[in-house]
């Protein structure tokens, strides 16, 4: 599944088609997650104007040519195996692309387009109008893991509830919690998985167990794994691409996640696996000791 990182990634991909106007959008399968809008042929006039990401959606927002007319954005998300995919004016259609939007330089001379296609084979993701579906989608969502809002203080207090002192500290594993959107967004499985093993902390370990200096080494390689994923464009586990049609490297960086049965990178103990909600979690059951502190 494109994460954080993947998606941070196609939005700065997609730089180079800011500015130029939308010739034809062609919808070709409108049967995703959610239908997609029967009126997308509005964008047809309108320029690209700009590509926000919040957690693991895009906001597109398109501005009109003529004056009086509103602004238009869209949110996308690329679901299990979605792309957004930039090609040369008429390239062909290939199976599961569902929309393609052409665009038109008014810059250039001979007029030139270029087409996006959005290629999503499971069909999992999302093509919405932000109006209808923003708020319902974003407003639950937790702080960015790269901003300012994400720190060990948060982290800390949220597990241990010291500011909602009705409620009980959290107990679920330490892998779960921080993959929840609604503490912190986009840390998916590759990225909890390297984080953890980098900080010492075994994945199942109850959150609410941690101390505070384990917590701030957690926050802190979080921050730097997806700051490197994100300059080494992405993880390709299995067909993802950005808009340019390149593939991100970092998962050849991977110390533990998908290398179960192989050796620990730090002490050569064979990498053990367990599941947690149905996810794989590799660890290093030496290096990321469970220890129970009741």
């Amino acid at each position: 599944m494109p994460e954080l990182p993947e998606v941070e990634t196609t939005k700065t991909s997609l730089a180079p088609l800011l500015g130029q106007q939308v010739n034809t959008v062609q919808v070709f399968q409108p049967k995703l997650r959610w239908p997609m809008p029967d009126n997308l042929e509005i964008l047809e006039g309108y320029t690209l104007d700009s590509v926000e990401r919040r957690a693991k959606y895009l906001i597109i927002t398109f501005m009109p040519i003529v004056s009086g007319q509103p602004a238009r954005q869209l949110i996308m998300h690329l679901g299990m195996s979605g792309s957004l995919q930039q090609h040369p004016f008429g390239t062909d259609k290939r199976k599961h692309d569902h929309l393609i939007i052409l665009f038109r330089d008014a810059d250039s001379a001979d007029g030139m387009t270029t087409q996006l296609h959005y290629h999503d084979p499971r069909r999992f993701g999302a093509v919405l109008w932000h109006e209808d579906y923003g708020s319902k989608l974003l407003d639950h969502l937790g702080p960015e893991p790269l901003s300012l809002d994400f720190t060990a203080d948060y982290l800390y207090h949220f597990i241990q509830r010291t500011h909602s002192p009705n409620k009980r500290p959290i107990v679920r594993a330490i892998k779960s919690v921080i993959m929840e959107q609604q503490v912190v967004v986009g840390v998916g499985n590759i990225y909890a998985t390297e984080s953890l093993f980098l900080a010492g902390i075994h994945p199942a370990t109850p959150a609410h167990q941690l101390s505070y200096e384990q917590i701030v080494l957690l926050v802190e390689h979080i921050k730097v794994i997806l700051q490197k994923a994100i300059a080494l464009g992405g993880s390709t586990l299995r067909d993802f691409t950005v808009a340019s049609g390149q593939t991100g490297y970092f998962q050849q960086t991977l110390n533990v996640y998908g290398k179960q049965g192989e050796n620990c990178p730090n002490c050569d103990a064979p990498l053990d696996n367990i599941k947690l909600n149905g996810r794989a979690s590799v660890y290093c059951a030496y290096c990321q000791p469970l220890i129970s502190n009741l």
